[in-house]
C-alpha cells in the first residue's frame, strides 16, 4: 500500500528592514536568519539617508542588528531585544503562523 504524504507550503512573508544611518558608506543587515553573513543583506539607501533591505522569511523568532560602516547598530525602531554573548543586545523580529 502507498502513502501519499501532505506537503504543507510554509507561507513566507516579506519584511522590510530599515535604519537611518545618514552618512554612512554601507549598511549591512544581519541575523540568525542569514548565519550573521556580511556578504548577504547589504543594504539600500534610498537617497534620503533611510537604508532599506526586504527579505522573505518563513514564520518563526529571529534575532538580527545592523552593520554599520563595521559598527553593530540596534534598531531604535524595535524595542524588543536580547542580550547576545557579546554582552550587547540582538533585536528579536517575531513573525507568527498564518
Amino acid at each position: 500500500m502507498a502513502t501519499v504524504k501532505s506537503k504543507k507550503k510554509i507561507k513566507r512573508k516579506k519584511v522590510t528592514f530599515s535604519v537611518n544611518s545618514t552618512g554612512a558608506k554601507e549598511v549591512i543587515l544581519m541575523g540568525d536568519f542569514n548565519n550573521w553573513n556580511p556578504k548577504k543583506h547589504l543594504m539600500k539607501q534610498d537617497g534620503n539617508g533611510v537604508w532599506n533591505k526586504a527579505v522573505i522569511l518563513p514564520p518563526g523568532s529571529y534575532e538580527y542588528k545592523f552593520l554599520v560602516d563595521g559598527q553593530w547598530k540596534e534598531d531604535p525602531q524595535n524595542d524588543q531585544a536580547r542580550l547576545n554573548c557579546f554582552g550587547s543586545y540582538n533585536n528579536i523580529l517575531n513573525l507568527a503562523v498564518p
